[in-house]
């Protein structure tokens, strides 16, 4: 799958992954929608790509998740189509277990999930209509296995996990493709943007995000993942190896992230 002539919808386009990916993808000979809260955010992407004609904004707040249907009747009037969805935007979370809200985790699952698959879920008649589109979700590796302080981002990770596994089983016969992104640590401002136990922003960067992939390497890796249609891609540095861990032992993954030093 090449990207010329499609037109790719991208939240969470305002800064970090979504950022990059609008830049990269400005590139190529493709139409893009960018969406986030922060219509001034978006402007400043849209003039800093190439091709700015080719791109349209479309702010919107994942929160208001029962307002879907029309952002995205009002995406799709703004090219006439949409062929991929890139369910980037979200928010993550670092606090102990003990310590946090219930109103924090319930902010997690309405952006993060509910957000997300109410997004998809008012774009899917449009897939099935053309008998084509490509969802792709960008998850976490916390979507596969859980780290300490990061307990309400892990549940909603894993639960998109669950809904696109299910969507792309369901929709199969339609020629939908689904192509999960689970990134390890990439240098983006998402630990200082994370809430903490009280719902306010952690405000500092840690270590490990500090040290993470730079925003541009992992979007040339995440883009080759959605070229190839793959169902799931890990992209990382070494914390990638906690997939394979899993795969072998359970305890032996608990160990590995106790003794890591990752909070």
């Amino acid at each position: 799958m090449i990207f010329r002539n499609k037109v790719i919808w991208i939240t969470g386009a305002s800064s970090g992954i979504g950022r990059g990916l609008a830049l990269e993808l400005s590139k190529q000979d493709c139409k893009l929608i960018l969406s986030s809260r922060n219509q001034d955010q978006l402007l400043e992407v849209q003039k800093s790509c190439e091709n700015p004609e080719n791109i349209k904004i479309l702010p919107f707040d994942l929160a208001h998740y029962a307002n879907m249907k029309q952002v995205t009747g009002n995406a799709i009037q703004l090219f006439g189509k949409i062929d991929i969805l890139i369910n980037n935007g979200g928010i993550s979370q670092r606090s102990p277990i003990i310590e946090t809200s219930i109103e924090v985790d319930k902010k997690l699952m309405e952006i993060d999930y509910l957000g997300t698959v109410a997004l998809s879920k008012a774009l899917l008649p449009h897939f099935i209509a053309n008998q084509s589109g490509q969802y792709v979700v960008v998850t976490s590796l916390m979507g596969k296995f859980s780290s300490p302080l990061r307990s309400a981002y892990c549940g909603a990770k894993h639960a998109l996990h669950g809904f696109f596994d299910a969507l792309r089983l369901e929709h199969d016969k339609d020629h939908i493709k689904v192509t999960l992104i689970c990134p390890g640590f990439v240098n983006t401002n998402v630990a200082r943007n994370a809430l903490t136990a009280d719902g306010s922003k952690q405000g500092y960067q840690d270590n490990m995000t500090e040290n993470g992939l730079d925003v541009d390497i992992f979007v040339k890796r995440m883009l080759k993942a959605i070229r190839k249609e793959k169902f799931e891609a890990y992209i990382g540095k070494k914390e990638v190896f906690g997939i394979y861990v899993k795969r072998i032992s359970l305890r032996l993954l608990h160990k590995v992230i106790l003794r890591s030093n990752v909070t």
